[in-house]
């Protein structure tokens, strides 16, 4: 863990060293023991897992970081460390590793950066609401982390009833065949993330969200951050026979096509939201009758076409939805420090209040006609 000063952060001018690690997503471990005077690393080891060729190069890497500015962002980092390197005179080969991998452990270890050890999660498991509602606690719990009343959440959805959830610059009419819809009694709602629609009824799905600090994913690109946030799941799919894989920028993928889908918004104050929804078993004709490019969707994902479903968690795991929640709850638990929790009053106070002013509206709703 990172040592602090009496201010609350990483970083200490007397000589103390401090320590970051970061585990490239299938790559090594990098870490790093840096100390600081006067703003400037005065001192950093870098070791790890990785392979780096030839050997002597480490001390090259080190003597990059010697006199950057503590307040130095991961990508000045990084470039410091690639220029050094690119100025030797025979090349260097970093092998599961990076200069960005380099640069967030030293921002870690500066205290500028989180890991998920760092952290304690507060864990909800399902509770059936309107799905409406779940759209708005994706805004009341970031809110409430950023006012200190809410820690780290990892949570998962239920839902009593239909609705297309579709993402926040999608188009209405492009997206929603409004006859469809009405015909099968499915509504329609807004998110504010972006991506593509999530088309939910009982049981056919499952969603969940994590609201964490930004400092989690400081120094990775977009890109990055996706896989990064979703690396747990990864293993808790391999768990139930799921060989899953991400695909960029945010699919999750299998052997049998597309699993689902993640999607992020970024708060003032610090707090990420990242949500993913997976596949459990769709109808797909239903979908193709509610959502305009319906069928389109379904052409990168694992289609029955006996009974016109989509199922690639139920067909490729022969395992009821809520065993798979169950396990990725256990997973997530295993994994990460955390607590058990569910939504408190005030919440779900405020996320009444956002369905009937916000999420609930036409105004919204169609925003993007």
């Amino acid at each position: 863990m990172t040592q602090t000063d009496s201010d609350g952060r990483g970083e200490r001018e007397d000589g103390t060293v401090m320590h970051g690690e970061y585990k490239v997503r299938g790559g090594k471990l990098v870490a790093v023991d840096v100390t600081a005077t006067d703003g400037a690393i005065a001192s950093a080891h870098v070791f790890g897992d990785f392979f780096l060729e030839p050997d002597d190069a480490l001390e090259d890497l080190n003597a990059a970081l010697v006199g950057m500015s503590t307040e130095a962002t991961a990508a000045e980092l990084a470039a410091a460390i690639t220029a050094r390197l690119e100025a030797r005179s025979e090349p260097v080969q970093m092998i599961g590793f990076d200069a960005e991998a380099v640069a967030i452990a030293v921002r870690r270890a500066l205290g500028h950066a989180s890991s998920w050890e760092d952290l304690t999660f507060d864990v909800i498991p399902p509770v059936v609401l309107p799905p409406v509602m779940h759209v708005a606690l994706d805004e009341v719990l970031p809110t409430e982390m950023v006012a200190g009343r809410r820690g780290p959440t990892f949570r998962i959805w239920d839902w009593d009833s239909a609705l297309v959830v579709i993402g926040s610059y999608q188009s209405l009419r492009n997206e929603i065949d409004a006859e469809g819809a009405a015909r099968h009694g499915i509504g329609v709602v807004r998110r504010i993330t972006g991506g593509g629609a999530m088309f939910m009824e009982q049981g056919n799905c499952i969603t969940y969200s994590l609201v964490v600090p930004t400092s989690l994913v400081e120094g990775l690109s977009f890109e990055q951050a996706y896989a990064y946030l979703d690396d747990w799941v990864m293993g808790a799919l391999a768990e139930i026979g799921v060989k899953a894989r991400y695909v960029p920028l945010n699919d999750i993928a299998s052997e049998q096509g597309k699993i689902g889908g993640a999607a992020q918004r970024r708060f003032a104050g610090g707090v990420l939201l990242h949500h993913v929804t997976m596949s459990y078993d769709i109808d797909a004709d239903k979908m193709g009758e509610v959502l305009r490019i319906g069928r389109e969707k379904l052409s990168d994902k694992g289609t029955r076409s006996a009974n016109k479903r989509v199922d690639p968690m139920r067909s490729q795991t022969g395992l009821p939805r809520e065993q798979i929640i169950e396990g990725f709850l256990d997973f997530f638990r295993s994994r990460y420090d955390s607590r058990d929790s569910t939504y408190t009053e005030d919440e779900l106070a405020r996320a009444r209040e956002l369905v009937a002013t916000k999420f609930g509206t036409e105004e919204w709703t169609a925003r993007v006609p």
